[in-house]
């Protein structure tokens, strides 16, 4: 696979691209905001005008957007991937999409004489930098090896889960935790803001203590500082926990935490908060 399509430079699209440019690697790029695109033209990338233009010659093409109907969009119509696609070319799909999304995209791959790899990743834009993504992957299983020299470049781990469909699944219940704890983070700071505790000193009760997270750890200035810069945006995580909840809907459970985590950042989007990164949640809650 030595011509490879990079479709998708935002937050995470562009660091993961470059990764891949720094090891070597050729590629064709396109992104819906052209000019999002555009500090890898200095790097050695091909900028593109469409989709199609990317996925031509491509015979490995990666996705990384933000949502579904994203997906969809450059996936279909005249100048769209599948338009283009050659025989046997790899569409893999890094978005965070639901299951049953992936499961349609990879049919309509399928058909246009493709194959579709489910990859979402675990991780926001630090880990995407440093390569250091954990990749959730789902497909046949030789397509996915046949990924894994590029996955090893974007990240330190992949961990294949099935068939298409089971990764987009790993990336939902990964980003249930995700959200679930950012929003318990915020609530105790709520509770003990309230009670007249000094914030600096809970938030080091919180590092020395045996619920103290990775996650925690990355976010913990941004409580000091009370700034929010994005590595992960609250709209993305009210869409991600939209989908799980639509999933679970559909699976016959109920997921109560999710529910009122859901409810918590889809609030927090609307009121103006999106764009700020997953811990300005605690600013809802407050």
């Amino acid at each position: 696979m030595k011509n490879i399509a990079w479709i998708g430079t935002g937050h995470m699209g562009l660091p993961m691209a470059r990764n891949l440019l720094k090891a070597g690697h050729s590629l064709h790029v396109y992104n819906r905001t052209a000019e999002k695109a555009e500090p890898l033209r200095g790097e050695g990338a091909v900028i593109c005008r469409t989709a199609g233009e990317a996925a031509a010659e491509a015979d490995l093409i990666f996705l990384m957007l933000t949502k579904g109907e994203t997906v969809r969009e450059v996936l279909s119509g005249e100048e769209g991937v599948l338009a283009k696609l050659r025989p046997k070319a790899v569409v893999v799909n890094m978005s965070t999409i639901g299951p049953e999304e992936a499961k349609e995209f990879a049919r309509i791959t399928g058909e246009a004489g493709g194959i579709y790899v489910d990859a979402p990743v675990s991780g926001s834009v630090g880990p995407a930098v440093q390569a250091q993504l954990v990749i959730l992957a789902g497909g046949d299983s030789d397509a996915v090896e046949a990924c894994r020299p590029y996955f090893d470049k974007l990240g330190k781990a992949t961990i294949h889960f099935g068939d298409v469909g089971a990764g987009s699944s790993a990336k939902l219940a990964i980003n249930l935790l995700l959200g679930v704890v950012a929003q318990g983070v915020g609530e105790a700071l709520l509770f003990a803001e309230a009670s007249g505790l000094d914030r600096e000193l809970v938030l080091r009760m919180i590092s020395e203590s045996a619920v103290s997270t990775k996650l925690f750890e990355g976010k913990k200035e941004m409580y000091v500082k009370e700034e929010y810069p994005s590595a992960f945006m609250i709209s993305l995580v009210a869409k991600d926990l939209g989908l799980l909840t639509d999933e679970a809907r559909r699976a016959g459970i109920r997921l109560p935490l999710a529910e009122a985590a859901g409810e918590t950042y889809a609030a927090a989007d609307r009121s103006g908060k999106g764009a700020m990164d997953m811990a300005a949640v605690w600013l809802q809650l407050k």
